[in-house]
């Protein structure tokens, strides 16, 4: 099992130079890749009518195509991995494009993760329809593997159409692999039949333990297995007990989790140097799993 570390953009700051220190260390102490969560907008939440999401325009978000771009030139080894990317709220061929130019410059290190999105006020802004994105983000899909692995496409979707066209260049992986975030059973199906990987959101296996049911299910329908697919959860810095993350790594791993990821935010680390500390502390605690 490979484990990462969650880049904590919204407590890091912007320092260029810390960045750099961040995805060096993070490389240099084992971890296998970072993953980095997408927002383009945040909201006013004294807007007309109110705002009640977890994070607001004060939350700063750095662009993950851009910001992992900086970490890869700084690296040699580490991964990549957005999770997620709301991918309904982005012009698909333009995600098409990023994602296969940091694939080659990158030399194959990256995972696509995506998701819905639950901020209607960034779907306006980005002038595409919150409440179609479950059924276009299956469209997305497909265009995007083609895309990828065809020098040239001719397309006609509901939402897309390319007439006869292609990407140059293509990336190192045909296909990169696409991973989805979430939990509803719309997102069990879509990883069934769609997915290379999943990426949940709960906090210990056996939390996750019915929805894994549910995902296998949907596996054994596609004529999967959960054998051909990745599984990545999330841990806690927690208390910084040793003890909580062999436990919480043992857990995964018996449910056959594939990689997981450090989260440090939440935890009161108001400097990079505090998330960097943190990152050391846990790769001397639990060595034997990186």
């Amino acid at each position: 099992m490979k484990i990462g570390v969650v880049f904590p953009q919204t407590e890091y700051g912007t320092d260029p130079a810390a960045i750099r220190d961040y995805a060096q260390t993070a490389e240099n102490l084992g971890f296998s890749h970072i993953l980095a969560y997408d927002h383009v907008l945040g909201a006013n939440p004294d807007r007309p009518g109110g705002w009640g999401g977890p994070y607001t325009y004060q939350s700063p978000f750095h662009e993950p195509f851009v910001v992992f771009s900086f970490m890869a030139a700084v690296t040699g080894t580490i991964g990549f991995i957005t999770g997620i990317l709301i991918l309904p709220q982005r012009e698909t061929v333009l995600v098409a494009k990023q994602a296969a130019t940091f694939d080659v410059l990158s030399n194959g290190r990256f995972r696509l993760g995506v998701g819905l999105g639950w901020n209607p006020v960034e779907y306006e802004a980005l002038n595409q329809d919150f409440h179609r994105r479950g059924r276009r983000i299956e469209e997305q899909i497909t265009l995007l593997r083609r895309l990828w692995t065809e020098p040239l496409v001719t397309f006609h979707g509901r939402w897309h159409t390319i007439p006869d066209a292609g990407l140059n260049p293509l990336p190192v992986q045909r296909p990169i692999p696409i991973w989805f975030g979430g939990h509803a059973d719309a997102v069990l199906r879509r990883v069934a039949h769609l997915g290379d990987g999943w990426l949940p959101n709960y906090r210990t296996a056996a939390d996750a333990q019915p929805s894994l049911e549910k995902l296998d299910f949907y596996l054994a329908q596609a004529g999967r297995s959960r054998a051909g697919i990745g599984l990545e959860a999330r841990i806690p810095y927690g208390e910084g007990n040793p003890d909580d993350w062999n436990r919480l790594i043992a857990g995964w791993q018996a449910v056959g989790a594939t990689h997981l990821s450090l989260n440090t935010m939440g935890r009161g680390f108001d400097t990079p140097t505090a998330h960097l500390a943190a990152l050391r502390t846990f790769a001397q605690a639990v060595p034997h799993n990186l």
